[in-house]
């Protein structure tokens, strides 16, 4: 997480526990920085002019004043609990910390109201998943940052080899998600299972463009569909 973004995420996060507080070794936890990055991304953010206030003390911590944060997110009941059950079904996704992110931006300008029948609803409902390895969140950096990663990676039989790939996109099946790549070492496109990839570490270098095609999968039953709505 870049700075620009983690001072958007302090708001958030603050503004989600107001009237509470956060201390800064909870929030250096949270985002995991130091202690003083915490206390300089505060600092910077009340010099912006955002209402953040420190209580000294055993009990204090860091809190803002909601009266100056976004107003109400008009939301209806449905809507709110299709962006929760959305978000939390890609807990397993290599997009999980985005997405919890993401939900609880979604949290903090919802009213307090809305927010407690949100969640009385979202209770009722229960995802049904077995237990496996959940792919690193670095596969979802590598599609936006658009960088070769070097896998990690253990095939049907356990055979772990290391590779480097070009992302060209991500298909996900269930709980299961894909990374579909251009492999250097098979000089083709291979689809990485995401549970089965054991590290992936973004090497900084810019893939050539590349085109895929749905047939380049050879998927033997399914439809593939874009996650835009029209």
């Amino acid at each position: 997480m870049n700075r620009t973004d983690r001072l958007y995420a302090l708001v958030e996060e603050l503004r989600a526990a107001a009237p509470g507080r956060r201390t800064a070794r909870r929030l250096a936890e949270r985002f995991e920085v130091s202690v003083r990055t915490v206390e300089r991304d505060i600092a910077a953010l009340q010099g912006a002019g955002v209402p953040i206030w420190a209580d000294a003390g055993r009990a204090g911590g860091y809190t803002i004043d909601a009266r100056h944060t976004l107003p109400p997110l008009g939301l209806t009941l449905d809507e709110a609990l299709a962006i929760t059950i959305g978000l939390g079904a890609l807990a397993r996704s290599p997009f999980r910390d985005a997405a919890a992110s993401a939900a609880r931006k979604v949290r903090a300008v919802m009213s307090a109201d809305d927010v407690r029948r949100t969640e009385l609803a979202a209770g009722r409902v229960r995802l049904l998943e077995d237990e496996r390895e959940r792919p690193p969140t670095a596969l979802a950096a590598a599609l936006r940052t658009n960088s070769v990663v070097r896998l990690r990676y253990s095939d049907a039989r356990g055979r772990v080899t290391t590779r480097d790939v070009e992302p060209l996109g991500c298909i996900g099946k269930g709980q299961d998600w894909y990374l579909v790549a251009w492999c250097r070492k098979r000089d083709g496109v291979r689809a990485f299972r995401g549970d089965r990839v054991l590290e992936a570490t973004a090497t900084g270098e810019k893939p050539p463009a590349r085109g895929i095609r749905a047939q380049d999968l050879d998927i033997p039953y399914g439809e593939l569909r874009p996650v835009l709505f029209d």
